[in-house]
């Protein structure tokens, strides 16, 4: 019988090598701490409170806006997609926790807000949520967390950079093919063609190599 692995299964960080670039190990490991801390964080609002992680997470938002959140701004804050927001906003309005009101701007679109009821079960679970957080980074002292609080920091700024230059590229690059084709199809509309779909040249001078010269008699 084979022996199992002791390795959590979110230890992405065992998909690398000593071979493989330090960038790459360094990304696997804070993979591999974001996995293990959200897994847990799931796990026990699951086991407490009966709630999953997105739902916790779109109250969250809510609390932090008491005037409501369109279902929009809501996707873009959860960076999920409209379709999982609606979701999940129907599950806690069937609950009581949350409330879905026509917008007084936008007849087309729907302001969210947590009922009195949805405020004090978050609060619940907000103290629990922090107290699980705190115990998960007890091994790391205060010097500890606040030099990899700014190291990530930098990380942050790096990425986003990085990231912003490569989808502008991306855009650029798009809109000048975009361009071309476009610039293509227009001289070639502009170019008089006969029945058979010979082009003419649009210079006088310039012979068509489709039509042959005209013979006077």
């Amino acid at each position: 019988m084979s022996k199992k692995s002791a390795t959590p299964a979110s230890d992405t960080e065992t998909r690398a090598t000593s071979g493989h670039a330090p960038d790459l190990r360094l990304w696997l490991r804070t993979l591999t701490c974001t996995n293990l801390i959200e897994n847990h964080l799931r796990s026990r609002l699951r086991a407490e409170f009966d709630i999953t992680l997105p739902r916790f997470d779109l109250m969250a938002q809510l609390e932090r806006s008491p005037q409501g959140l369109k279902m929009g701004e809501l996707s873009k804050r959860m960076m999920v997609t409209g379709g999982n927001v609606t979701g999940i906003t129907d599950q806690l309005v069937g609950e009581g926790l949350v409330i879905r009101e026509d917008s007084p701007k936008d007849r087309r679109a729907y302001i969210v807000r947590l009922t009195a009821e949805g405020r004090r079960s978050f609060r619940r679970m907000a103290e629990a949520h922090e107290k699980w957080v705190v115990e998960l980074f007890c091994g790391m002292d205060e010097k500890q967390r606040e030099q990899l609080y700014e190291l990530l920091a930098a990380l942050k700024t790096s990425a986003a950079k990085v990231a912003q230059k490569k989808i502008g590229g991306a855009e650029e690059h798009r809109i000048r093919r975009s361009s071309a084709v476009q610039s293509g199809c227009l001289r070639s509309l502009s170019r008089p063609s006969n029945s058979a779909g010979d082009t003419f040249p649009l210079s006088a001078g310039t012979r068509s190599r489709h039509r042959p010269p005209l013979k006077l008699v």
